[in-house]
């Protein structure tokens, strides 16, 4: 299937010169899409948080850059409930050493409304946001306290300005990182992450009640030194959870009912699926290089592999974030180093239902078809008159 022949179907890249890396993709309510990251040279430090709304066809309809400080980065994105949007992720202060959580709300078309940053300690970012039942924000990621002290889960709660309520950290005994919230239907909050030192890794999911306090907690051993990045409410009220090559399902208390381990693959992103399994999203090493390819599964309501999908170039492709469609598949979004304007460019692909993904991304398809119908005119016009044939083939 090429690339444009339908809108089931497309692939398409956002950046310039520098560095674009995209951790968050959203659905948005016009049937749209909106991804979040940032852009910016690290090493010159000018990153900054970057956000791109697009139209159903992953055509950009506007971007939107927000520098806070100095190093921004957006890692987690809401649209909110008047039509704008949340981001949050860290900023680094010139004049103040370590890491803050970072909070930009923005209007409708990406203006900054207000931004806010928070410290609890030195080291501390924000890795998952959701917007509240009250209008506020919850946002969930890690705090370091001291060098003396290892990290540990944080969950900062806000109003709807962004000014904070309320911070609760979890200390699981190891060196905790939360990557992932859920807000549960009795207004708490069920976070996942992982607890680990250097010979254990585990996956740590805490429940809490709607003011951050500690109701229960399940630690899950590690696979291949994995632990979880994704947690998602399923439809039966229990949750999934994914994490390098990892998926389990728990009950609504977190006791496990099943996990399943694949082999060789890291997952950033999972969605449950219409039909009641379950779609994976992450990376995969390549077989043709030592670089990583884009890489999607579908499994079974049990967590059996029903396919699987890689799609890359000759560098490092990632995928971060994914969406379920509305004509049944999935949106990819995360960042190519093959396919785009230099240096890593976001990435957004559209597959099918089955995870067919077009062999080329939108921005090569159109030089490419320009340069064949060129050397198709000029090379006809010095053909022979009797020589009524040309072919042309394109591939990978």
């Amino acid at each position: 299937n090429s690339v444009g022949a339908s809108s089931l179907m497309w692939s398409q890249t956002y950046g310039g010169v520098d560095d674009e890396i995209a951790y968050s993709l959203i659905k948005t309510s016009d049937g749209g899409y909106a991804i979040a990251g940032f852009t910016g040279a690290i090493t010159a430090g000018n990153r900054q948080v970057w956000l791109v709304k697009t139209d159903s066809d992953g055509n950009e309809q506007w971007n939107q850059t927000y520098q806070n400080t100095w190093l921004d980065t957006a890692f987690s994105l809401v649209q909110t409930s008047d039509g704008g949007y949340a981001l949050a992720g860290e900023t680094k202060s010139f004049d103040v050493e370590g890491d803050l959580f970072l909070l930009i709300k923005t209007d409708v078309d990406g203006n900054m409304e207000w931004s806010q940053s928070f410290r609890e300690s030195s080291v501390q970012t924000a890795y998952a946001l959701v917007q509240t039942s009250d209008g506020g924000y919850a946002m969930a990621g890690y705090v370091w306290p001291s060098a003396s002290k290892s990290a540990d889960f944080l969950l900062v709660k806000t109003d709807t300005d962004g000014n904070v309520e309320w911070s609760q950290t979890y200390d699981g005994g190891l060196l905790e990182m939360a990557y992932s919230l859920v807000e549960t239907s009795d207004g708490g909050y069920v976070i996942a992450g992982g607890s680990f030192d250097y010979t254990v890794m585990n996956s740590w999911l805490v429940k809490t009640d709607r003011f951050g306090n500690m109701e229960w907690n399940k630690t899950y051993a590690g696979e291949n030194g994995d632990w979880e990045r994704e947690i998602v409410l399923t439809s039966d009220g229990s949750f999934a959870i994914a994490g390098g090559g990892v998926l389990m399902k728990t009950d609504a208390s977190g006791n496990m009912e099943w996990n399943q381990t694949f082999g060789g693959e890291s997952t950033f992103s999972l969605v449950q699926a219409s039909d009641g399994g379950f779609a994976l999203a992450g990376c995969k090493q390549s077989i043709h290089t030592d670089s990583y390819d884009f890489w999607l599964t579908k499994t079974d309501a049990n967590g059996n592999i029903e396919w699987n999908q890689t799609r890359g170039g000759e560098n490092d492709e990632r995928a971060y974030s994914l969406v379920k469609s509305s004509e049944g598949g999935y949106v990819l979004a995360g960042y190519t180093e093959s396919f785009g304007a230099g240096k890593a460019d976001f990435w957004l692909i559209k597959t099918d239902e089955y995870g067919n993904i077009p062999e080329f991304p939108s921005w090569i398809v159109l030089p490419l078809f320009l340069t064949a119908t060129m050397v198709v005119a000029i090379y006809k016009k010095r053909l022979p008159k009797n020589n009524k044939q040309l072919s042309i083939i394109l591939g990978d």
